[in-house]
Parts: C-alpha cells; structure tokens; sequence
C-alpha cells in the first residue's frame, strides 16, 4: 500500500539525507524539488525495496501554497526519472536517477512514487552522515539555488561554519557549472552569482528557515576563488507547518503568514480572503509570482494584490 502524510504524524517533520546526496550535482526545478521534498520526508528506514509513496496532488498545493497544474507534474516526474545524481569518488562515478516509476491516477490527484534501488542506500542508510532539514524550509523557499544552500548549510549547523568551497565547486553543486566544462558556465561574473545566487538564498533562508547564514568570499591574487558559509541556529519566526492538523487548517496558516507580509492586517478583510477560496488561490498564486520576480511590486505588493483581486 502506498505511504501517505496521515493527521497523527508530527509537524516537525524533518528530511534526512545522506551527505553524499547533499553535495552531489544534480538540477531540479521548484516543482521537482517540491515533489523530492515530500518524496524524502516520506521514507522510512525498514521501508522495503519496491515500496510506493503516495503523494496527494492537493496535499502538496495545501503545504506549499503554489499551484500546479497536471502537465507540470507529468513533466516533473518524467525529469526525475530522467535527471541524474552523480556520485564520485577516486574510484567510481554513479549515474542515478531518483525515480523508478511514477503512477499518476487520473482524476483522483493522486501520485504513486517508486524510487531507484540504488540510490536508496543513500537516502535510508543514514548511520553516521546525514542532513536534516525541516520540511517546511524545505517547501517555504521560492529559490531553486536556496533550496539547494540550505541543505549544505543545514549539513554544518552544528559546527557553525561550513568547509571552505573553491567557487568552481560550488557551483557544480548548483548545477551552474559543468565540471568538464563542455557547457557555458551560468553567472560567470562573481558580482552576477552574487547578486543572482548568493545573496537571494541568504535573505531567504535567514527569512524563511530555523538557520541563519552568511558568506565570506576570499580571493587569491585579485579574483575570488572560495567561499564559506557561516551557520547560526535561530527561532523560526514564521508559522510552522502543522501536519497534525487537517490541509485546510495547515493552508490558512500560510495564507495568514503571506498577508502578514504583504501587510494586509484587517482583520475583517483577511477573514474574507481567508475562507473565500478563490481569493485564497489569487492569493497563493501572487505570492509565488511576487516571489518568483513574475510579479513587480516594490513599492506596495499588498495594495496591488488587493488589486488584482477585486477588493478595491
């Protein structure tokens, strides 16, 4: 039988991952990682070889707050079972992808996901190497690239400063760079990795997650060659996910965070927003452009949301 979120299962509910997965190179988009995400949290240790996963299609628009449509989870799945995880070592290089199977059930919002034998290993056999991260994190940053950062700093919490990474290194991580250089390197110019990378997954981690972090960049000669990531712990100032709660309850919570954001604080009029469900979904769908920048709005992102929405 397929494994689903049940409503007795803790809110904190927390992904782990073998480190060799943390730094492995692979892309994603926000929909593949959103789709991993819940896949991960999911996994259990005495989960036997050939299980399936269920991942209710509304359950994750409820959690995340973005909406997909079904083509976009056909093309998610599909890029999982095709994309790779390559992990290299002196003596051997794995190609492997993160799916087997998936199983879409029309007209039910149902996926079922199978994952590759072999890279199970590194997402059950935890023993002493592992990530863990919240869920929530997970799910809350728009940014491919601050996904991906959290999960390496999340790897050195407990330290409070991460390794010392060449920036060419890195950026293999993020899949901004191909190691073999057969392909055009992404924000060569360390002021555009900056500006485009580095600098939006800070704001949104300090913003969004339980870490606070920031960066030195060091150089030899005059050109910036490493980086290091310094990790602080801190109070998650944002609602948590509370998963022991029904979908409905855990999606007005977001939405109260978002229009605490936008500012939109009158009580009757986020009463309205809040049990008018397509209000709800303008809401949840602006807030993904705002964040995606598909949405320009410096000035007054709340007044143009109410807007948009018909409420002035």
């Amino acid at each position: 039988m397929a494994k689903g979120i049940t409503a007795k299962e803790p809110h904190k509910l927390e992904i782990r991952q073998h480190n060799a997965i943390t730094t492995a190179r692979y892309e994603m988009s926000a929909i593949e990682m959103d789709i991993s995400f819940f896949l991960l949290s999911k996994l259990r240790a005495d989960d036997k070889p050939g299980t399936k996963y269920q991942i209710s299609v509304r359950e994750l628009q409820e959690v995340t707050g973005r909406q997909w449509h079904h083509g976009q989870f056909l093309e998610a799945t599909s890029a999982l079972r095709s994309r790779e995880y390559v992990f290299e070592d002196n003596k051997t290089v794995l190609q492997v992808g993160l799916l087997a199977s998936a199983l879409h059930r029309k007209g039910e919002g149902l996926i079922e996901l199978e994952i590759s034998e072999n890279i199970r290993p590194y997402l059950i056999d935890l023993k002493n190497n592992f990530t863990s991260f919240q869920l929530q994190a997970a799910f809350m940053l728009p940014s491919k690239w601050a996904k991906r950062i959290y999960q390496i700093a999340s790897q050195w919490k407990d330290i409070g400063e991460t390794k010392i990474y060449s920036i060419d290194d890195l950026k293999v991580i993020l899949h901004l760079k191909d190691p073999k250089n057969k392909e055009k390197e992404q924000y060569s110019s360390i002021s555009l990795f900056k500006k485009n990378v580095l600098d939006i997954a800070v704001e949104q981690i300090n913003k969004f997650t339980d870490l606070r972090i920031s960066y030195v960049l060091t150089k030899r000669g005059r050109v910036f060659t490493h980086i290091r990531f310094y990790v602080n712990k801190q109070t998650i100032q944002q609602l948590p996910l509370a998963f022991e709660l029904p979908t409905d309850d855990v999606r007005k919570q977001n939405a109260r965070t978002i229009l605490d954001d936008l500012n939109i604080i009158e009580e009757k009029l986020v009463n309205r927003i809040l049990y008018d469900e397509n209000l709800l979904n303008k809401l949840f769908q602006f807030n993904y452009k705002l964040k995606t920048d598909k949405i320009k709005a410096t000035s007054n992102p709340g007044g143009l949301f109410l807007k948009i929405a018909g409420l002035v």
